[in-house]
């Protein structure tokens, strides 16, 4: 009888669990959402010069993907719960105080402690559920998830272009009653349910280290586009961050017990699996971006229309992202994963024939498409990673995952702009970026077209290496750990 009563509460836990993660991943992704609709009344209203406006987007996505790989680390020793907790009441109230900024300075510095509750619930929500869930019913819970922050990419422009009648503050307010109930929900209810090995050190030199390499590479990565590859002082942050981090894997392969375990990616199935979702990133972190930029100035469509013509990228991984992870954990993740890039593959080989001509129908087929791949690949991705690392080190492993994927983003960007900026004037590109220009001023169209499709055209060869690699990957692990990857 006890058995089945503790069964019985396991199971309720589980989907609370789970009902934690989605409430914060719903509004962490809204509000980034709803921002992009925002940003030409915070420029007017704050008088902010457009860079700074430029930041106050790049700010939060650089500052997690340094972040994320300490904090898992962090979980993986003191537990995931505080952490999250933490995380979510740093987002709430760092939204309120986004929401009462009068420059856009302030604006840029409560962006950034937004960014470290961001990566606070980032980094263990993945962790929280993978505890809390039975490794057969993993992928269904990641399913779930990714759906979630697929139905808050879809709203969001809509939510955020209807807040705007109230003012851009509201974008910020809004966050603040669900964040309270959503940082007290997860305070009151999540608990640990994995006994973290005692007496672990943190390793001090080697974050350090991998801090300030990451910190270099994506300057470098952020600034390259713009300032040409063969800048001297790029070539200096490369060469500088690159010998940062052979430093870094020295220090860790000496000390014993590192920030980053490097058994990570000596065993076979996840560094595949790593190396996948890094491809991955790089193959479609551009595509929205660039989209943006041709429909608002190929197209002339105001921020709102753009941004809710995109949704077909979010439907779609809505729908399929619950079924490939219900899948995953009945036929594994090798094969779905791997159609799911060449699926995207497809998608990338229909925007290879963009121009200006291309009608809205086209765009949004090729979108879901894309979408449609991105569903059947992230959740059974994520499954492989997650399902196959002991309890002690699922918080790196999870950190490790998001860094790579925004990794990957930030390179897909920056190669993009390095191929499209001889078409793009540098003020137009800040205000098509920031959206405060609609029309094709300052764009050298032929040559904006031919600079999408030769991106496109690297995605879809990029997209097919990581098909490839996301096949080649290998049996379970074995971890010399106490914590056995199959104990539960």
């Amino acid at each position: 009888m006890r058995k089945g009563m503790h069964t019985v509460k396991k199971l309720e836990y589980k989907w609370i669990a789970l009902s934690c993660t989605t409430i914060g991943a719903l509004f962490s992704v809204l509000n980034g959402s709803m921002l992009l609709i925002a940003l030409p009344d915070i420029m007017k209203a704050l008088h902010a010069d457009m860079t700074i406006i430029m930041w106050v987007v790049m700010s939060y996505m650089l500052s997690i993907t340094i972040l994320v790989p300490t904090i898992g680390r962090i979980a993986d020793m003191i537990g995931r719960k505080k952490l999250y907790v933490t995380g979510f009441a740093i987002f709430t109230l760092s939204s309120l105080l986004s929401g009462m900024s009068n420059s856009g300075i302030q604006l840029l510095l409560f962006r950034i402690i937004q960014s470290i509750g961001g990566a606070l619930m980032m980094a263990n929500s993945t962790v929280i559920v993978t505890d809390a869930f039975p490794k057969n019913e993993l992928g269904k819970a990641l399913g779930i998830n990714s759906m979630v922050i697929s139905i808050a990419n879809v709203i969001g422009p809509i939510l955020g272009g209807f807040l705007l009648k109230f003012g851009w503050r509201s974008i910020f307010y809004i966050n603040v009653p669900f964040g309270i109930i959503g940082t007290l929900w997860a305070a009151l209810q999540l608990r640990e349910v994995e006994v973290l090995p005692e007496h672990q050190k943190f390793d001090y030199a080697g974050t350090l280290v991998f801090t300030i390499a990451m910190i270099i590479l994506l300057i470098a990565l952020s600034f390259g586009g713009f300032a040409g590859w063969g800048n001297p002082h790029i070539i200096t942050l490369f060469v500088v961050a690159i010998a940062l981090f052979v430093l870094f894997v020295y220090i860790e392969n000496t000390v014993d017990q590192p920030m980053l375990d490097l058994n990570l990616f000596k065993t076979r199935i996840l560094a595949f699996a790593y190396t996948s979702n890094l491809l991955n990133g790089i193959a479609r972190g551009a595509v929205t971006f660039l989209l943006i930029f041709y429909l608002q100035g190929i197209k002339a469509m105001d921020p709102l229309t753009a941004g809710i013509l995109l949704t077909p990228f979010a439907l779609a991984m809505m729908v399929v992202s619950p079924i490939s992870g219900w899948l995953s954990d009945r036929y594994g993740s090798r094969e779905l994963s791997s159609i799911g890039l060449l699926i995207s593959a497809v998608g990338l080989v229909g925007f290879m024939g963009i121009n200006a001509t291309t009608s809205i129908t086209k765009l949004i087929l090729w979108m879901a498409i894309m979408g449609f791949g991105s569903g059947l690949f992230i959740s059974p991705n994520t499954n492989a990673i997650m399902s196959n690392v002991p309890a002690d080190k699922r918080g790196i492993a999870a950190g490790v995952r998001t860094m790579m994927n925004n990794a990957g983003t930030v390179i897909s960007i920056a190669l993009a702009m390095g191929i499209i900026s001889s078409s793009i004037d540098p003020q137009a590109m800040q205000a098509l970026f920031v959206g405060t220009q609609v029309g094709s001023k300052g764009i050298a169209v032929a040559q904006f077209i031919k600079g999408l499709r030769d991106t496109f055209g690297i995605s879809f060869a990029i997209s097919l290496v990581a098909a490839f690699i996301s096949y080649l990957r290998g049996p379970q692990p074995q971890w010399e750990s106490e914590y056995s990857v199959n104990k539960r």
